[in-house]
């Protein structure tokens, strides 16, 4: 049996208030659930709580970017978040703030820590890196139908990441852009320390949709992503895994069986592990404006996108991830 080590009674306060903002931000979209429900059948609140559906049904902010709060982006909540890890961003080259671009982040991991922390929020200063480059996190559009949760999403500044959505936001002008987590759910369950398996083979609608709009595209790496859980591997034909993927089918989101650690113990629990994530944003990739790409040429800038993307790997990957189990994959 493993030992369970547990968490000294005297952790200095900086950290555990590190820990509570981690849990926070994982537990909100369940806490607003929750809270939601106890707004609808609390008798004087119900119509006030059937308004807020109503609004919910009929805001297109997620579908046009967001409603980014730069006031929200900068709460020191953020880099409470950032410090538990911690969460780091290197550039490795600037932007041209006249330019449109379409970011790539790679791996998912569980809950893509790096891609939140870096860029949907001003933890580590995404716009003194880049300045003049209004970007948007794009997710699945099931977030913006959960009460609360999806208020925060768009103050700060995440959008659906459907085609119009993107278009939209390519549209804007000069530095609007936008960040696709690529491998998307496909990806979840391969986020296992030390490893770095992207779901990226026949993934070309980002790359269509960068062509059609012009927009360069632009790989980012994030290193330490995958190790922040363990993670319980459920082969196909378990009933785990069968339930895992009934769940995806019906909602687009997949739920791991991942294990981290407590509030008080370092080996079981919910919590992610403190590890290192940096996330490498790496040179830009231009695209002609080709209304009506051919498959020749979206191959084309697929294959460039990945060589991107593995030069910055192989770049990178002995001071970030000394310790790898397995070498950069496509699949």
């Amino acid at each position: 049996m493993t030992a369970i080590h547990l968490a000294p009674l005297h952790v200095p306060f900086a950290r555990r208030r590190q820990t509570w903002a981690i849990a926070t931000w994982l537990s909100f979209p369940f806490v607003s659930i929750v809270a939601f429900l106890l707004i609808l059948v609390w008798p004087r609140l119900t119509l006030l709580a059937l308004g807020y559906v109503v609004f919910i049904l009929v805001d297109k902010s997620p579908f046009h970017g967001g409603r980014p709060s730069q006031w929200v982006r900068r709460l020191a909540f953020w880099r409470w978040l950032r410090d538990y890890f911690p969460v780091e961003l290197v550039a490795t080259t600037q932007l041209d703030p006249k330019k449109n671009y379409l970011f790539g982040y790679h791996p998912h991991g569980i809950v893509s820590i790096g891609a939140v922390t870096n860029f949907g929020t001003e933890a580590n200063e995404f716009s003194k890196l880049f300045p003049g480059i209004s970007l948007r996190l794009l997710t699945l559009n099931l977030h913006f139908f959960i009460p609360f949760w999806r208020d925060l999403l768009l103050s700060l500044g995440v959008a659906s990441v459907g085609k119009g959505c993107i278009d939209n936001i390519l549209s804007k002008g000069p530095g609007s852009s936008c960040m696709i987590v690529v491998g998307g759910s496909a990806e979840v369950f391969l986020a296992v320390p030390g490893t770095y398996d992207l779901v990226l083979s026949g993934r070309y609608g980002f790359v269509r949709v960068a062509l059609k709009n012009g927009a360069s595209l632009v790989p980012v790496f994030s290193f330490g992503e995958n190790d922040c859980w363990d993670q319980v591997q459920k082969p196909k034909g378990t009933f785990v895994r069968f339930v895992q993927d009934a769940f995806k089918k019906l909602s687009q989101l997949t739920v791991p069986v991942a294990n981290g650690r407590g509030f008080f113990n370092y080996d079981i629990g919910l919590l992610p592990r403190r590890r290192r994530i940096v996330s490498i944003v790496g040179a830009p990739i231009d695209c002609p404006k080709t209304p009506s790409p051919s498959e020749e040429l979206v191959h084309e800038y697929h294959q460039k996108y990945i060589e991107g993307l593995k030069a910055l790997y192989e770049q990178y990957k002995d001071q970030y991830a000394p310790d790898r189990k397995k070498e950069f994959t496509v699949i």
